[in-house]
């Protein structure tokens, strides 16, 4: 009996690497990159040197992508490439999974997430109450939350629903925080379990400024974070039960589901659900004490 081998990913995706190009260059007119129309053209849209040229590229370089050639392609060609072809965040990770480049989603000046979360992704969280919910971003940037979840943190010495997204950061706080008022209770290793998850997101960003810089930071603020970073453990995002203490509730028992959010790339909602009935009073309770603490 004869077999007939299966192509490879990548034997798969270059065509499709070849046929998505061709077909986003001949949506663009040279007028749109300031070009002149030039003589008669045998397809619409751009050449394939008019490409290279804005992108900055070799056209020969340019052409064999186009082709679907087994060529090494870098993010940041990639992304010269995906900005002349007036890609969005979309179709730039489409082009990045055709290349076989890991994706790195944009992001805003000043490394903040991007896209932001929108009002009805909050409307969402609100309704959720009171179960505690946020959004994180690969990085544990919170994105949003709702009252219970800022309840959780209430003990610490910063304010976190009156903080600026771009300065909300779960790992750099709960390492930050003084050892008597951390929130968690199995602080080590909950703090493991941050960090390899962390770790695990780091490998799509390597070498990215952004990146770099908060790891750089992490790791110069806390020789605690510093040498869980050196082990090097890599855990996914996962369900998780999580203890929490608060001083005028007690100890709340919690079990996280999280989930990812449409059009907000690398980000998951994290729900967390009371473990038994008494946690669920104790977490109700906590909600009234911070609504009245906040006003809201």
């Amino acid at each position: 009996m004869t077999t007939t081998a299966r192509p490879a990913a990548g034997d798969r995706r270059r065509p499709q690497l070849a046929a998505f190009l061709r077909s986003r260059r001949a949506r663009i007119a040279p007028q749109d990159l300031g070009l002149p129309p030039g003589p008669r053209r045998r397809t619409p849209g751009l050449r394939r040197e008019e490409v290279a040229q804005a992108a900055g590229v070799g056209v020969t370089w340019y052409t064999w992508l186009e082709q679907g050639r087994p060529i090494n392609a870098s993010a940041q060609v990639l992304d010269a490439v995906a900005r002349t072809l007036r890609l969005d965040e979309t179709e730039r990770e489409h082009l990045y999974h055709l290349a076989e480049v890991p994706f790195a989603p944009a992001l805003r000046s000043g490394g903040e997430p991007w896209p932001a979360v929108g009002d009805d992704v909050q409307a969402v969280l609100d309704a959720l109450a009171p179960l505690p919910a946020v959004i994180y971003d690969a990085r544990y940037d919170v994105l949003a939350g709702n009252d219970a979840y800022w309840a959780l943190f209430s003990g610490i010495d910063v304010d976190l629903a009156r903080m600026t997204p771009g300065a909300r950061n779960a790992v750099r706080l709960l390492f930050g925080a003084r050892p008597e008022r951390c929130p968690l209770v199995f602080k080590d290793s909950e703090l493991k379990s941050m960090v390899a998850t962390l770790r695990s997101a780091y490998g799509a960003h390597a070498g990215e400024p952004a990146w770099e810089r908060f790891i750089r930071e992490l790791v110069a603020d806390s020789p605690e974070f510093a040498a869980m970073w050196a082990s090097g453990d890599v855990v996914p995002p996962g369900p998780r039960i999580k203890m929490f203490r608060h001083e005028e509730v007690g100890e709340i028992r919690l079990r996280s589901t999280s989930m990812s959010i449409h059009g907000v790339p690398e980000a998951r909602m994290v729900v967390y659900i009371p473990g038994d009935e008494e946690t669920r009073l104790r977490v109700e309770r906590l909600r009234e004490i911070n609504a009245g603490a906040t006003g809201r």
